[in-house]
């Protein structure tokens, strides 16, 4: 059986991610509060962010940036804005 948690995202009781997906205290609360849906949701908008802006995976500026977003995208209230040159196709 999966294990579920309050997706702090999402707001709801929905299955939980299998690991932390990254090291660390943020790893962690993610893996306890996020929902596996809200972490697909993240990667999509990540790679939107990361395309638009150009971003480089090996950037210090770029890594915390995206840390930065996520947070904001995953725990934040406000409503997370797309980059402005963004079309959807």
């Amino acid at each position: 059986m999966s294990r579920t948690v309050q997706c702090a995202k999402l707001g709801e009781e929905l299955e939980g991610l299998d690991f932390p997906p990254f090291p660390g205290e943020l790893g962690q609360k993610i893996y306890e509060q996020v929902s596996k849906e809200a972490w697909k949701q993240w990667l999509s908008h990540q790679t939107i962010l990361i395309n638009e802006y150009r971003l480089s995976s090996l950037d210090p500026k770029a890594q915390a940036f995206l840390r930065e977003e996520m947070q904001k995208f995953l725990f934040g209230d406000e409503e997370v804005d797309l980059p402005d040159a963004y079309q959807p196709e």
